[in-house]
């Protein structure tokens, strides 16, 4: 395209000119962030994918980034290798030559090094739906929560399920409490409890590398610890991320022991007064899967009240036969759990 340049190495890209793109266009998010970038590619089993479009002043108009995942090293690495762009690609001004040229170069890049890619999307693509649809990335709809910390204390209150209500004064009355950490210890724990839920519920947890070098970004864009406690224990956790005005809930989980203590419901409603009182405009509950489809995750979180957001996601499978392989893998992997 006439005067615009693709750079797709992250050394040739101006820093802070990409940390600067992100933190003042309206739809930048932690997931697009050079400090993002740094953390997939300093964990094992993950590798960032860089793309952005920019002048004859190095002025940005577009980015990119993406995570290539792995659940193994080596062969069977690749056929659990998948690509995911969360939030992404930003655009200045939507402008649909930019996400074309993209999009077309990010196909050339990735197509013989995942078996499929995902767009989970942070915004409504509206008309440029078409410009990924022309580059074979299917459009599904796919949920999201979105609680709007603006509104008083007392308002959220109201909005929140009456049982789960109840559960949140029991939970105080149980002996539970709640605080935000700040040490490596307190990570490590959160990741034990992560570790215990993702293994029950038969699903892959990345590294705990990857925790730890969200752990160590900078300040902008950084790992929050909500942990709810009984008898000096960290029973449950909400690993979370902050960036901008938004909190952006990312992993979380409790002890199946400690259930009876109510932390799954203590720690959203505390995050929300936390949230409130650092500033945070938004509270970003993550994915709600399906409309019309059954979904526990979603029943349990929208008891906490919010808006649901259908921004939906975009997909390419780019290697039919070993998507199916994977699939039929994965169930495999699930019964030997």
């Amino acid at each position: 395209m006439l005067g615009y340049t693709l750079i797709t190495k992250i050394d040739k890209i101006d820093q802070n000119k990409w940390n600067e793109f992100v933190s003042e266009h309206p739809y930048g998010n932690i997931f697009q962030t050079p400090d993002m970038c740094e953390v997939y590619a300093n964990t094992k089993k993950y590798e960032p994918v860089f793309l952005s479009v920019v002048d004859e002043k190095n002025d940005i108009y577009g980015i990119l980034l993406a995570v290539i995942q792995k659940e193994y090293s080596g062969i069977l690495g690749n056929l659990t290798a998948r690509s995911i762009v969360h939030g992404g690609p930003i655009i200045r001004d939507d402008n649909p030559d930019i996400l074309e040229l993209i999009l077309k170069e990010y196909n050339k890049i990735i197509k013989n090094r995942v078996i499929y890619s995902q767009f989970r999307n942070f915004k409504d693509w509206g008309n440029s739906k078409s410009t990924f649809n022309r580059n074979d990335f299917l459009y599904e709809e796919h949920l999201n929560i979105l609680i709007d910390l603006t509104k008083s204390e007392d308002q959220l209150w109201k909005e929140v399920h009456s049982k789960r209500r109840n559960e949140v004064r029991r939970a105080t009355k149980e002996g539970a409490s709640f605080s935000v950490e700040h040490s490596e210890i307190s990570l490590k724990k959160c990741y034990g409890i992560l570790q215990e839920v993702y293994d029950r519920a038969k699903l892959p947890i990345p590294d705990y590398k990857f925790f730890y070098n969200l752990f160590c970004m900078g300040s902008d864009a950084k790992i929050i610890l909500f942990c709810a406690y009984y008898k000096n224990e960290i029973i449950g956790c909400m690993l979370a991320l902050g960036f901008k005005n938004t909190i952006y809930d990312f992993y979380a989980g409790s002890l199946k022991k400690f259930y009876n203590k109510y932390p799954n419901d203590l720690i959203p409603w505390e995050v929300f007064k936390w949230g409130k009182e650092n500033n945070y405009k938004v509270f970003d509950f993550g994915g709600a899967g399906k409309p019309n489809v059954p979904y526990g995750v979603r029943d349990y979180k929208k008891k906490f009240g919010g808006a649901f957001i259908n921004y939906g996601r975009f997909e390419k499978i780019h290697h039919p036969l070993l998507f199916n392989l994977a699939k039929i893998g994965f169930k495999l992997w699930q019964k030997i759990k």
